[in-house]
């Protein structure tokens, strides 16, 4: 028979973990990880994990764990390539990785904007962000990143509310080719069709979605 007391202490740790897991994940943030080289997340993505919109450094708090997490291991791998995140994610072990991803996940955010402008688009880029260009094989933003850019689960994050100079410089990354972590390589595609003045007309659209006309 085992003890009582055995079981008791057992049972705690296994209540406590999620706690403890949580706690880890929220040191890495603020603090870094064990290893030097990997430095707290703050510093650039902001105490609260919304970004910098005025330095180009993306919102991460609320965005799905799974999705952080890949990108994490993608820049280790380097299929995802930039020259401050690739040593930063290098240096974290896989357990922090997995820890910071789902405290970031459980950050507030702010809610994403109200973009009603979806029945008539005259412009060319709402109707390039909310419809597509078919003849050039190049969808919606909104059919793949949801309504008004909000985001949809694990592989399509939201793109409303996010820096301008960092949509830019993940547009131009597909294109180029320094990121290609995109499983069915769908945004290379998108990326390479669109000219420069379309990237930073959509990047605009998404990173100043209050900004817009709404239509009718």
């Amino acid at each position: 028979m085992i003890p009582l007391r055995r079981v008791a202490i057992s049972t705690l740790l296994i209540l406590a973990w999620p706690a403890a897991h949580a706690a880890d994940g929220q040191k890495i943030f603020t603090q870094g990880g064990q290893n030097p080289a990997a430095l707290a997340c703050l510093g650039c993505h902001g105490a609260d994990g919304k970004g910098i919109a005025a330095a180009g450094f993306p919102r991460l708090a609320g965005l799905p764990a799974g999705y952080l997490n890949k990108q994490l291991n993608d820049f280790r791998s380097g299929s995802r390539k930039q020259a401050v995140m690739e040593p930063l994610a290098k240096a974290l072990t896989a357990e922090e990785a997995t820890a910071v991803s789902a405290y970031l996940a459980d950050l507030p955010s702010d809610a994403a904007p109200d973009l009603r402008r979806q029945q008539i688009a005259t412009d060319p880029v709402s109707r390039l962000a909310l419809y597509g260009d078919w003849s050039r094989q190049i969808p919606g933003c909104v059919q793949c990143h949801g309504p008004g850019g909000s985001g949809v689960g694990e592989h399509f994050p939201p793109l409303a509310g996010q820096p301008q100079g960092y949509l830019v410089a993940q547009l131009n990354a597909w294109r180029e080719g320094s990121r290609r972590n995109d499983p069915n390589q769908l945004m290379v595609g998108v990326a390479k069709a669109m000219t420069d003045a379309e990237i930073t007309a959509i990047a605009a659209f998404f990173a100043h979605p209050l900004s817009q006309e709404v239509k009718p």
